[in-house]
């Protein structure tokens, strides 16, 4: 084992979970400065699979986009970014990337659960896209809706 390794093993087992996720939080800091926004997604890709194993994203995401819109707090206390608070930040993240993942998404979904997916999708848009409009706006919204799907 290296001196490093050894190191950190004695280190990390005398500290508590707060003073890990602080410590983390400083590195994390100083070790994305000098980053590129390049090597971000390159050290991402590579690290995000090894992150991801044995975490339930079935219930992990929804606390996280609850904390993000505002809402309930995640044991992670994730902070706004670019400026934005917590609030605005979901909006206009889902706003931005959904279009995309779906686009990556959908061709590679099997073609017999693509209808029921995209069903379930517009079911909840236009429930929850429409609400609190009025009956003219409802109408509005629809007539759009609709040409959209039609073009």
């Amino acid at each position: 084992m290296h001196f490093m390794d050894k190191m950190m093993e004695f280190m990390m087992g005398r500290m508590s979970a707060q003073e890990k996720e602080a410590m983390m939080s400083a590195m994390m800091e100083k070790f994305f400065a000098s980053m590129s926004a390049d090597d971000k997604k390159a050290m991402m890709a590579e690290m995000m699979p090894k992150m991801m194993d044995g975490v339930n994203m079935m219930e992990m995401m929804p606390k996280m986009m609850m904390a993000m819109m505002g809402g309930a707090k995640h044991e992670s206390g994730m902070p706004g970014g670019d400026g934005q608070t917590p609030g605005t930040m979901m909006p206009h993240m889902m706003s931005e990337m959904m279009p995309h993942c779906l686009g990556a998404m959908l061709p590679n979904m099997p073609k017999e659960s693509r209808t029921d997916f995209i069903l379930k999708l517009i079911d909840v848009e236009m429930k929850t896209g429409s609400a609190g409009l009025t009956e003219d706006e409802k109408r509005n919204f629809v007539a759009r809706v609709l040409e959209k799907v039609k073009a």
